[in-house]
């Protein structure tokens, strides 16, 4: 994978519907997420102006799952709603072992002499879950949530600068990607029902059929309102070490060593809406907390004022 100086346009219509001859969600769509995914060990590259890093991963799983995040019948694991025209999908990746490694690249702005930043976790899982309209199969929304264990993190100080550098040489190209899905983000329209199909009966659980009222608190039940993406860690134990007198010449000679600090984080969690505009309701977030109206309110208050001031303008 290479880093893009511009965002690309987007994909389209999914290559899965084109391929099986049809423009809406279907069976082809289907039968492909129906599919058990293992994979022994899988190698990322990624090239940018200033590093290249890698990932690789080792006993790499992915399957279907229902809402609960459980493995069961497949028909249980996509909620469609006809009165919306659209529909939720469940997935889960899991692996053993995931090894990351980022460096300078010589042409980057980094120091001349750089330690490679490492990272080598246990086990971990990615829990997917997307919103599509089913007459083209384009994702409306997603929820992405890294689960992480017990991590054990040995950082130095010239590999805490060189991350830092790292993320701002990645941060440009985000603000232009995130540009670029804000002003193409779906707005809320109407959705005809479809016909009624055979296909459709695919995602009703079992026995009788639900009316379309039931189908519609179930659908409310898990929707996704925005695109969301989510860093859970149980335990992470930081150590950070300063090697800076280690680098200079004689410095182990005359007996100068840095000193060390350690950080243990629990439950430490991260959430990023990209899309969620000011003054918005929060009810809908994962770690949602009376504090964060208290916020909403004051969001509100400056959005209304920003307003005031245009209209004068």
């Amino acid at each position: 994978m290479r880093t893009c100086e511009e965002p690309r346009p987007p994909n389209g219509q999914s290559p899965i519907a084109l391929a099986a001859g049809q423009s809406e969600y279907g069976f082809a769509e289907k039968v492909v997420e129906g599919m058990f995914i293992v994979v022994n060990s899988i190698t990322i590259k990624i090239h940018s102006k200033a590093f290249h890093a890698s990932f690789e991963l080792w006993q790499l799983q992915g399957y279907s799952v229902n809402p609960n995040w459980q493995q069961s019948d497949l028909r249980l694991t996509r909620i469609t709603d006809p009165q919306r025209g659209e529909v939720l999908t469940f997935k889960e990746l899991t692996w053993q072992t995931l090894r990351i490694e980022a460096d300078a690249t010589d042409n980057g702005d980094q120091d001349p002499i750089t330690t490679p930043l490492r990272l080598i976790t246990n086990q971990g899982r990615i829990q997917i879950s997307l919103k599509r309209r089913t007459k083209d199969c384009n994702v409306v929304a997603s929820k992405l949530m890294f689960l992480l264990d017990d991590l054990l993190w040995v950082l130095t100080d010239s590999q805490l600068k060189a991350m830092m550098k790292y993320a701002e040489s990645l941060s440009e190209a985000m603000e232009k990607s995130a540009q670029q899905r804000k002003s193409l983000a779906p707005e809320s329209v109407q959705v005809t029902p479809p016909a009624p199909s055979a296909q459709q009966s695919w995602a009703q659980p079992f026995g009788a059929t639900p009316s379309p009222s039931s189908i519609g608190q179930y659908f409310d039940k898990h929707d996704m309102k925005e695109s969301s993406y989510h860093l859970l860690i149980s335990r992470l134990d930081l150590h950070i070490c300063d090697d800076s007198h280690a680098r200079e010449a004689g410095a182990l000679k005359h007996g100068m060593l840095g000193g060390a600090i350690q950080l243990t984080f629990r439950r430490m969690a991260f959430d990023y809406y990209p899309f969620h505009r000011a003054g918005d309701a929060c009810k809908h977030w994962v770690r949602y907390s009376e504090a964060m109206e208290t916020r909403g309110q004051w969001a509100r208050k400056l959005v209304s004022e920003f307003q005031s001031k245009i209209e004068k303008l």
